[in-house]
């Protein structure tokens, strides 16, 4: 791609950014089951408004808006993270078994111990932590590869898989009260969740951007980083936390929402190019904006039904996918 075209695609993608943002957030407060026009949005926040709108807006389309973002931006930049660490453009968190980790250990407590629903967010977290820690420890042979990390995380995922379903068919008469989690949404979802999430999101985010640097350096090799000072092992281990860790917090509170960390960074990649100073930054608003406008999209147009997020996001995202991967192989044919 030409360096003035690029350069210029870079510079439109982050003056239109907050406007995006600002665009889907105010999309999904408005639409739904009630329409709000945007005029009485803004007599919600800087004047008085209905009773109704007020309750409509603060309890239940703002926090669920503003999740979305976080979410969205969370798993979006986890994928771009284990894209770049991975040296594979199809790695995402479901990979190295993060959403499964996450998914089991939410089931369990879900499933096992209802009276503790409380503690879900901080049980799929500690999921998510461990399925990623004991990918890492499985592909480590004097190094762990990208290739022998991918492996394990199959392995993993394929074990941990085996294990829900087993959870499922044994305690069949509590399946109900997963199903709706296990397929990823946004639906319930209040201040309560938010303040949850949110101390774990900023910190995440914020901590992705010390691995810009290091992320970079890695698309050049392991060796050329070696050989550039750069301590490669550790780099990497330091990465897949950190992924495992924006994922994590987001299947924490949104369950098991697939196919934002594997295309949004994709996609960003194909049009803005692999530096990570611009790639991880717009992922995150991709991510951002995917997330609230399909979810404003599902609890929309299937009303009175609300159809999960993330199933709209797969059934919709999978050929997308498909379609993205044929135009790549003829680009570079």
């Amino acid at each position: 791609m030409n360096i003035e075209v690029r350069t210029r695609r870079r510079r439109w993608g982050f003056i239109l950014s907050p406007f995006l943002l600002l665009f889907v957030a105010l999309f999904g407060i408005s639409y739904g089951s009630v329409s709000i026009s945007i005029k009485d949005i803004l007599e919600v926040f800087f004047s008085e408004a209905s009773q109704l709108d007020e309750t409509i807006i603060y309890q239940l389309r703002l926090p669920r808006v503003l999740i979305g973002l976080f979410v969205g931006a969370c798993l979006a930049v986890s994928g771009a993270l284990l894209q770049g660490v991975m040296k594979n453009s199809l790695a995402d968190p479901g990979i190295i078994g993060v959403t499964a980790g996450g998914g089991l250990t939410a089931s369990i407590t879900m499933i096992l111990f209802p009276q503790l629903s409380y503690l879900l967010p901080v049980s799929a977290f500690i999921g998510a932590f461990i399925a990623a820690l004991v990918v890492y420890i499985l592909a480590w042979d004097n190094g762990a590869s990208p290739l022998k990390i991918i492996l394990a995380g199959v392995a993993i995922n394929a074990l941990l898989g085996a294990v829900q379903n087993g959870l499922m068919v044994i305690y069949s008469d509590r399946v109900q009260a997963v199903l709706p989690w296990l397929a990823g949404g946004l639906n319930g979802r209040s201040w309560h969740h938010l303040s949850f999430m949110i101390p774990y999101a900023v910190v995440g985010l914020c901590l992705s951007f010390f691995a810009i640097r290091p992320a970079n350096l890695l698309l050049l090799g392991d060796d050329s980083a070696k050989l550039l000072g750069q301590k490669v092992e550790l780099q990497r281990f330091f990465i897949i936390l950190l992924a495992a860790f924006l994922a994590g917090t987001a299947v924490s509170v949104a369950g098991l929402i697939g196919f934002v960390g594997l295309v949004v960074p994709h996609v960003i990649r194909l049009i803005f190019g692999e530096d990570y100073r611009i790639l991880l930054p717009l992922s995150a608003v991709g991510g951002a904006l995917l997330v609230v406008f399909a979810d404003t999209i599902a609890r929309s147009l299937f009303d009175p039904i609300e159809l999960p997020v993330g199933v709209l996001l797969a059934c919709i995202g999978a050929p997308f996918f498909l379609l993205l991967l044929k135009k790549r192989r003829m680009i570079e044919r």
